[in-house]
């Protein structure tokens, strides 16, 4: 049954002249977009389809519509970690040294239920499509938990098969008990792609091969990654660059930049992108613009860890694929994409004056943008032929009081709203503000449940 989206105050549409369509008006069939435009020019089958009650109308006066939001960079398993008073005040190398045992005692439960509490509120925050890095597999657990939290979430899915597999014996910074054998790394990675990657259009599931980052793993480990990813066409994704230890470590490991690391392994390229970028050297700028590599600009995650302000500013003028990235629930606390929106464009004006980026580009960033670090020409716009990701923002609440004048601005200027109705691949998954594919307060339950049941193992283990 087709479904009708009409009278939109505004309906943006992020498509090649960047229109914003008053009384907007949209049609989706099944998982594809098929017209977009004002109601008044509704084609007359479709109003005919909508009289006969052989279409789904959903009237959106009082909202503002636009392409479902796209978060490039998660650690959804540290939804279980929020806050943990040893990491509150803790930059990165220290924050995961406090946390690395802790997470050792991770269930496959965890892994599912974490998964699910983490997409809610992406979902809720206007975000239809995640990606997720899956870098530890304590106790059993399997990059198939998070999978199949997914599958019942109906959230369009890009899962990144994280791996480490350096650990401090070998002069990493993981402990050994959290890392893997390179060799079943490999192997996991190919039987993940070969039975779960669909690179069709409007996939729902895509595979990505994400070993950690240049502290956690080894050189040979990333090359073979590489050749796998390029043999199944799937892409790849890690940590770079994210503050000054990690720049030391490179230069002291490697003897070369992060960025200079990541060519000499092929870690560069339009099927690449890197998380956070904080210290990414103008080499290395020019590099990914040359190379169409992808960032996910973390911007909570970044001021949380004081790793820095990330050069989005630079990285945009020179060319470089620029998405947004909540960061795990750890190193974030929160995971609203609307709300990171808001953050990349306030740490830009802090950093670079209040012309260094506008609500609008924050907006493009978080759809296009990071429909570009996907590697994904499907989502990102409404479009006709585009996927149905669309969300619906109820701009009658008191947090937009006062903002008529410009709504499309207003969601980024105020203070970030959850949606009110959200569709992915055409189907509804939230109405009047309510998820309709979980039961969420049994979901919350189960998440605060094994919340406890995680310290409670860690603190008995003596951690």
């Amino acid at each position: 049954m087709p479904l009708i989206l009409q009278h939109a105050d505004v309906l943006v549409t992020m498509d090649a002249h960047r229109r914003e369509i008053a009384d907007g008006a949209l049609v989706a069939d099944g998982p594809a977009i098929e017209w977009v435009g004002p109601t008044a020019d509704l084609p007359a089958r479709y109003r005919q389809l909508a009289d006969d009650g052989r279409a789904q109308v959903i009237d959106m006066r009082g909202h503002v519509v636009m392409p479902g939001l796209v978060n490039t960079h998660h650690h959804m398993y540290q939804s279980l970690t929020r806050a943990v008073p040893a990491a509150q005040d803790a930059e990165l190398f220290s924050w995961l040294t406090n946390l690395y045992m802790l997470w050792s005692h991770l269930t496959p439960e965890m892994i599912r239920v974490s998964t699910q509490t983490a997409m809610a509120e992406l979902m809720l925050s206007g975000c239809t499509t995640t990606s997720d890095h899956l870098y530890l597999y304590p106790n059993g657990s399997r990059l198939d938990d998070s999978i199949d939290a997914a599958r019942q979430m109906g959230m369009r899915f890009h899962a990144a098969r994280g791996s480490m597999s350096v650990g401090r014996s070998q002069g990493g910074l993981p402990p050994d008990v959290v890392v893997e054998s390179e060799a079943a790394i490999l192997r996991d990675s190919q039987r993940l792609v070969e039975q779960y990657h669909d690179a069709s259009r409007h996939s729902m599931l895509r595979m990505v091969l994400a070993p950690c980052s240049p502290f956690s793993v080894s050189r040979d480990l990333m090359r073979e990654s590489a050749t796998m990813a390029r043999h199944f066409g799937v892409s790849l994704h890690t940590h770079l660059a994210e503050n000054d230890n990690d720049i030391a470590y490179s230069r002291e490991k490697f003897g070369l930049t992060p960025a200079q690391y990541a060519e000499e392994l092929g870690w560069v390229g339009h099927d690449v992108w890197h998380a956070h970028c904080v210290k990414l050297d103008d080499e290395g700028v020019a590099l990914f613009a040359r190379t169409g590599t992808g960032v996910a600009h973390c911007p909570c995650s970044n001021m949380r860890l004081a790793s820095g302000i990330a050069p989005i500013r630079k990285m945009r003028d020179a060319g470089v694929p620029v998405g947004l990235g909540v960061d795990g629930s750890a190193s974030n606390d929160g995971a609203h994409m609307l709300g990171e929106a808001r953050q990349a464009m306030l740490l830009q004006r802090v950093g670079h004056g209040p012309a260094a980026m506008s609500a609008r580009e924050a907006l493009e960033i978080a759809t296009l943008g990071g429909a570009r670090v996907l590697n994904r020409d499907d989502i990102g716009a409404l479009v006709p032929g585009m996927s149905a990701d669309v969300v619906a923002f109820d701009m009658s609440g008191v947090g937009f009081a006062g903002a008529g004048h410009d709504l499309v601005a207003a969601l980024v200027f105020c203070t970030p709203a959850n949606v009110s109705t959200s569709i992915i691949n055409g189907r509804v998954v939230v109405r009047d503000g309510q998820l309709l594919t979980a039961d969420l307060p049994q979901v919350l339950g189960d998440h605060r449940r094994l919340a406890c049941t995680l310290f409670e193992r860690a603190r008995d283990a003596g951690v």
